[in-house]
């Protein structure tokens, strides 16, 4: 038969009048540890006893209970009431909840106060960061937070900040898969999705240290200790609604600013505000620039000013100083130290001399007309002006004649790419030209204010089309043998019987890989590239490129054909007919030479007779249209389809207008100047030569868009598409 349980029997609760209770000698906590009674104390005041105490009834000597009863668990509570008691803030008699054991039981008083304090468990931090988050959400505000627990309003900020992680990391943190300091370091980024990428990318990684995780997720900030930051002024910066990350457990000189592109536009706009001040003194222009390259002055002289003159002031403020340092060294001139404080006055007095003497220079209002200025950051973070550079082309010279010969169209192509027209104008209303890395600034270039007016194609834009050109160049001299020996020799008898430099040339004879610094996103999938890389795949799965020897002995074997096919290919590599940015101070490649190499790539072009609609590029959106102005798309579509085509998008706005472009350009063989062959030219609007405008038709042969015609009369839409 099976035995019953026994049942459980738990200690009687009641409430025992505060003087009949008296602290035990069996408590077995000692050392004092944890909240004070003082707080304690007024936790309890606040909220009221938590938490009963756990008494024995005192028995006197023959085993009688006394009615008096000793508390061997709870006696920091006690201790809290007791100080509540003296305080008169707590009656005497006030009843306290208690639990009362037998005074007969078999457990030891020792034994009540060791279990009270060994089997609590403390509470998880997760639990209590989750708790400070509940009771703000409550409407608890984090003064009261930190003044019902006892701690600083810091470290409630703290415990809420670590409750804001991603809730997928607080999971991984609750079951120890990460440390505290971990967590702590989470903080810095409020992006919840940063924040897993990041924890995903070093939680099986050798270094998941916290310092390393801050570092992933402010590596795409700025330091608030960036001189470019120290210059804007953070507040500047978080008045433009900028973000700053900021680390609360540990120094984080200032923060993280959030978003690099607004403190960079802050800082162009407050160098640009400096730099329009400095125009009223009358320069020619201003360089303002963020960082200046090295050797950014070469090439360019200096004006000698002339320091300004000290006023009446200045001079007396400085006669005293001198008086004041002279007296002072003088007095203590047998000494062989000065004593800490005269030696810092004497720093100081130092400093102001210094600062008076440091006069600003005085130019020559001739000279400040050709001369300009560079507007920068210093290393520290503050504004540095260097004045009075005169560039070489600005020298005072007699006037000559225009010399003939280098007068040729830079571009052949109608695009004066060297000339003058690549050249900022002015910006301000003192004719000083403002400009940011060769480039004017502060003009609005909106589509608004576009007065219709052919202007030069942007310059970006203008580098991807080269870009373009020049890997067609490659794909269609890797397959011209005779092309590729030809050019190849014109480069190598330029450079033997020309003893000038024959930089310039579309060749890069080395041959070196030309890095396109500018090209469209889909230009690694057009037909030209698909061929150079076919073309390169098969020569390379046939040499033995791991052994020299074996290499030379391949090429001494190769029939004549393959040898030329093999010299094409690698030839084709070093064709470099991008147009760049002309570098006014000599580095790089220059006027002359830009010219000289697009009439170079010309040459190339007709020798291999090359098409550049044939090598896959069309003038879509993306690639063309969106990138030039309204007018420049009206050209595209009359010169193609003709003039009646062209005016009935005249009324359009510019996206609808490169979108209906687009279509009516498709398979047209329409080209912008810079991919048209130079001998090709057109004449009133006909090409002479294939795929070149020649589709230029009737526009009634032309499918017009439903919003096109949709308000108009069938007649009307007639009549429209026949003019």
């Amino acid at each position: 038969m099976a035995k019953a349980a026994q049942k459980v029997t738990l200690s009687p609760s009641r409430d025992i009048p505060f003087d009949k209770l008296v602290l035990s000698q069996s408590n077995v906590r000692r050392i004092k540890a944890g909240v004070s009674v003082e707080e304690l104390a007024e936790d309890i005041a606040r909220r009221g006893l938590l938490q009963g105490l756990n008494v024995r009834p005192v028995l006197d000597a023959d085993g009688v209970e006394t009615g008096t009863f000793e508390i061997p668990a709870g006696g920091r509570r006690f201790q809290a009431l007791s100080l509540l008691v003296k305080q008169k803030r707590l009656a005497k008699t006030a009843p306290i909840p208690c639990i009362v054991r037998d005074a007969a039981s078999d457990i030891l008083a020792e034994d009540d106060s060791l279990a009270e304090n060994m089997q609590r468990v403390a509470l998880h931090p997760l639990d209590q960061f989750r708790a400070f988050q509940a009771l703000r959400e409550k409407g608890q505000g984090e003064e009261a937070i930190a003044a019902a627990f006892f701690v600083t309003p810091q470290i409630v900020k703290q415990r809420l900040k670590l409750a804001s992680v991603a809730p997928a990391l607080l999971e991984v943190y609750a079951k120890d898969g990460m440390t505290l300091e971990q967590l702590m370091a989470f903080t810095v980024n409020p992006d919840h999705a940063r924040q897993a990428q990041v924890w995903d990318a070093v939680k099986n990684s050798w270094n998941k240290e916290p310092y390393a995780i801050r570092r992933m997720l402010t590596e795409t900030s700025v330091r608030a200790s960036d001189r470019r930051s120290v210059f804007v002024g953070v507040d500047a910066y978080e008045a433009a609604c900028g973000v700053v990350l900021r680390d609360l457990f540990q120094g984080d000189d200032g923060g993280w600013l959030e978003d690099p592109a607004l403190l960079d536009r802050l800082v162009s706009e407050k160098l640009q505000a400096e730099a329009e001040a400095l125009a009223s003194d009358g320069w020619k222009w201003i360089e303002v620039a963020t960082d200046l390259p090295y050797g950014y002055s070469h090439g360019l002289r200096r004006l000698a000013g002339d320091p300004a003159p000290m006023t009446d002031e200045e001079s007396a403020a400085h006669a005293t100083l001198l008086a004041e340092y002279r007296a002072l060294e003088e007095e203590y001139s047998g000494q062989d130290e000065y004593p800490e404080e005269i030696d810092a006055l004497l720093g100081q007095l130092e400093m102001a001399m210094e600062a008076l003497e440091q006069r600003p220079l005085i130019y020559d209002p001739t000279e400040i007309a050709r001369a300009g200025v560079f507007v920068t950051l210093d290393r520290d973070g503050s504004l540095a002006i260097y004045r009075g550079y005169v560039r070489p082309e600005d020298e005072p010279h007699e006037e000559t004649a225009v010399q003939d010969g280098d007068g040729v169209d830079a571009m052949g192509q109608g695009g004066d790419v060297g000339g003058s027209s690549w050249k900022p104008s002015a910006t301000s209303a003192g004719g000083t030209v403002i400009t940011s890395g060769g480039q004017p600034i502060g003009a609005d270039a909106s589509e608004e204010e576009d007065d219709g007016a052919l202007k030069p194609l942007p310059e970006r834009l203008v580098m991807e089309l080269t870009a373009h050109r020049t890997l067609a160049l490659r794909e269609a001299i890797g397959r011209s043998p005779d092309v590729a020996l030809t050019l190849l020799l014109l480069k190598l008898v330029t450079d033997t019987f020309r003893t000038s430099s024959a930089s310039g040339s579309c060749l890069e004879a080395s041959v070196r890989h030309v890095y396109m610094s500018a090209q469209a996103p889909d230009l690694k999938d057009s037909v030209v590239a698909k061929l150079v890389d076919e073309r390169h795949a098969a020569w390379e799965a046939d040499l033995p490129l791991g052994d020299d020897a074996a290499l030379w002995d391949y090429l001494t074997v190769l029939d004549q054909g393959s040898r030329l096919a093999l010299l094409a290919h690698c030839l084709s590599f070093g064709v470099n007919a991008l147009h760049e940015k002309v570098n006014p101070y000599g580095a790089g490649i220059s006027a002359s030479g830009l010219t000289r190499r697009m009439s170079h790539a010309d040459l190339v072009a007709r020798a291999v007779d090359l098409d550049m609609v044939e090598a896959g590029w069309e003038p879509t959106v993306d690639g063309y249209l969106n990138r030039v102005p309204k007018a420049r798309i009206l050209e595209a579509v009359r010169e193609a389809k003709g003039e009646g085509t062209a005016q009935l998008l005249d009324h359009l706005k510019k996206g609808e207008m490169a979108t209906e472009a687009e279509r009516l350009l498709r398979g047209s063989g329409w080209l912008p100047e810079v991919l048209r062959r130079a001998d090709l030219v057109t004449f009133d609007g006909e090409a002479v030569g294939e795929r070149q405008g020649e589709d230029a038709g009737d526009p009634e042969d032309i499918a017009l868009p439903a919003f096109l015609t949709a308000d108009l009369p069938d007649s009307d839409a007639s009549m429209m598409a026949a003019e």
